[in-house]
């Protein structure tokens, strides 16, 4: 070991017994980058078979497995996939992706997190990244680096995000957008060539004519894009975009009014969860009597004991007439952990091989 190489060990130790850290260097804490699981590389049909014989979490696994399949082989069902949390940045991004993909998904409704400050991230060429061991989340700000759980991100190429964020905003007509159109111009603009990691789920379901809604789009990495623009087009005197949370609401129903049957596979809950079930009640407000949804998974760690659960369980929400009691699952896990399984499984027994692309984007063309 050099006198340098000892000097900066000793400096190292020194600051690791302040901190309690293994290196408070940006480039040492963002080295092991997040894999996204791949559903087509393994075959989850013999797991699903065995839980499906087993009992407790397993068991619901296997049957909220079934439901998914029986709704992509009813043709007559429009598949939803709704989307909260953070999976995307834990290695789930290529399931979503995929079951776009391959057509056991019609429609999206999802965080704006979700789909911007990791779906687009990447996109942009942005990784996220394994914590090593515990570190001082003091430390990690002094870095610039943002933590989820164990999964850290850099927030300098965050900054980056909102800023195309910002240059997406400012190509457009200035008037009102649903999160719909916008995410569909975000699409739009990385099939142009802008891409540096093909194939995100924005990207896909651009091209496959499926709409991602985020009904609470700003509250995400999009949020400072869109409200630069609002700021410096007003500083400028100059009209500007702004996001209509109303033609969301609308479209999305429009969507359940011409689907019908729909079968909705839900990670998480809250907005999207509530966002989704609403369209039910919605196209009866507006006159047209509405099937509620037929088939419904939700997998969820959240507790029922507050009263929320995600906004509320599968059955509580049949109360309400959003859900049939039929076809319906809760799965109380930490969706990584099965997520992969329900994909895998679905995508080996075959179902989405029969079915027709609604591609309801057409709907807004």
């Amino acid at each position: 070991m050099t006198g340098v190489h000892l000097l900066l060990s000793f400096k190292d130790q020194e600051m690791n017994a302040e901190t309690k850290t293994p290196s408070n260097t940006k480039a040492q804490l963002l080295t092991e980058t997040v894999e996204h699981v791949d559903i087509t590389s393994y075959d989850a049909r013999p797991i699903i078979d065995s839980m499906r014989k087993m009992s407790f979490s397993s068991r619901d696994t296997a049957r909220a497995a079934d439901i998914f399949n029986m709704a992509l082989a009813d043709k007559g069902c429009s598949t939803w996939l709704i989307l909260a949390g953070s999976t995307s940045a834990g290695g789930c991004m290529h399931v979503y992706r995929d079951m776009v993909k391959f057509g056991m998904i019609d429609a999206v409704v999802a965080t704006g997190a979700s789909i911007v400050d990791m779906d687009f991230f990447e996109a942009l060429g942005f990784k996220h990244y394994q914590a090593a061991g515990s570190v001082d989340d003091n430390v990690l700000r002094e870095n610039y680096i943002d933590r989820i759980y164990d999964t850290y991100i850099d927030e300098e190429e965050l900054q980056a995000c909102d800023h195309t964020i910002l240059e997406i905003a400012n190509r457009l007509e200035p008037r009102g957008y649903s999160s719909r159109e916008f995410i569909w111009e975000m699409g739009k603009w990385l099939s142009e060539g802008n891409a540096k990691k093909p194939g995100s789920l924005i990207q896909t379901a651009y091209e496959e004519g499926v709409p991602i809604f985020c009904p609470a789009f700003v509250d995400s990495s999009a949020g400072f894009g869109l409200v630069k623009h609002q700021k410096e087009r007003i500083a400028a005197k100059q009209p500007y975009m702004l996001l209509d949370a109303i033609a969301d609401f609308r479209e999305l129903t429009d969507i359940k009014i011409a689907a019908g049957t729909t079968g909705l596979f839900m990670v998480g809950g809250g907005v999207p969860k509530n966002f989704a079930q609403d369209t039910v009640v919605c196209a009866e407000i507006l006159g047209v009597e509405a099937d509620m949804h037929k088939y419904a998974v939700q997998i969820t760690v959240a507790d029922v004991r507050d009263g929320a659960c995600s906004s509320s369980t599968l059955k509580e929400a049949a109360s309400w007439g959003k859900v049939s009691t039929t076809y319906e699952q809760m799965v109380f896990a930490e969706a990584t952990t099965v997520v992969p399984l329900i994909g895998s499984d679905a995508y080996h027994r075959g179902a989405w091989q029969n079915r027709e692309k609604p591609r309801w984007a057409k709907l807004f063309a």
